[in-house]
């Protein structure tokens, strides 16, 4: 059977050297077969204050925590490691860098619940998580939810995130099978979406704030060349529109 293994985690940062201090999962294999973990996990690794902040995880939190490869849901990721089965996260990638830095190698079928988000609900100016879960009034019906499951919600915690992940993925499917009714089967919808780069419409932060992608690469590529160049965590969708726009005149 199946496995849908939604995932999120919390970390000592966003940095190259930093590491998953919390591990949030359901694997789903059925309506009502839905198993629900919650585990922190020690690091060698010093959590900066930057990330205390987002997700209030404090270092005396952590004290008697098994490492990461020691919890239980991460023995579940390499169980169930099989190209039949589903990896889901939103903002994928980030998840993902983090578990290849505890020895994990992918074999699933991944789906990312925020590029397929930008994918269908492409008129939304936001695609956060957070965003989404008042946007599609998610925050109405997650607390039934978390009830039916044992879970508590808070926002920016591993598991709670997760929880609305689960809610996200279900309109997300709603949507797929909507835009794609040849495809019979919307996860794999979600999976080939994934896979499909977005071309941004609009700049969402910096001194074009609002302002068509294309128009600014008309007037000012040199903006675009500097951001192409000089931001290490350059969203992936928006550098393929920079370079898609720019083509051949980038630097």
């Amino acid at each position: 059977m199946t496995k849908y293994i939604l995932f999120d985690t919390e970390t000592t940062g966003n940095d190259t050297e930093d590491r998953i201090i919390q591990l949030g999962g359901m694997i789903v294999s059925g309506k009502n077969d839905i198993e629900c973990y919650d585990e922190l996990c020690s690091s060698d690794v010093e959590i900066k204050l930057e990330a205390m902040e987002v997700h209030n995880i404090t270092p005396d939190m952590l004290i008697g925590k098994p490492e990461c490869t020691q919890t239980t849901f991460y023995n579940k990721i390499l169980e169930h490691n099989d190209p039949n089965n589903y990896l889901i996260a939103h903002n994928i990638n980030f998840d993902l860098d983090m578990l290849k830095k505890e020895g994990f190698e992918n074999q699933y079928t991944l789906i990312d619940t925020l590029r397929a988000a930008r994918h269908l609900l492409e008129d939304m100016p936001y695609h956060r998580l957070q965003y989404l879960r008042y946007a599609l009034d998610l925050y109405m019906v997650e607390e039934e939810e978390a009830n039916n499951l044992g879970i508590t919600i808070k926002a920016h915690d591993a598991i709670g995130d997760v929880l609305v992940m689960k809610l996200l993925l279900s309109e997300l499917v709603k949507l797929a099978k909507a835009k794609f009714p040849e495809e019979k089967n919307p996860m794999k919808t979600l999976a080939k979406l994934t896979t499909t780069p977005v071309m941004v419409k609009k700049f969402r932060f910096g001194k074009y704030k609002g302002r068509f992608v294309n128009e600014v690469a008309s007037e000012d590529p040199g903006y675009l060349n500097w951001m192409r160049s000089s931001m290490e965590n350059l969203d992936e969708d928006l550098k393929h529109t920079i370079d898609t726009l720019l083509g051949d005149s980038q630097v």
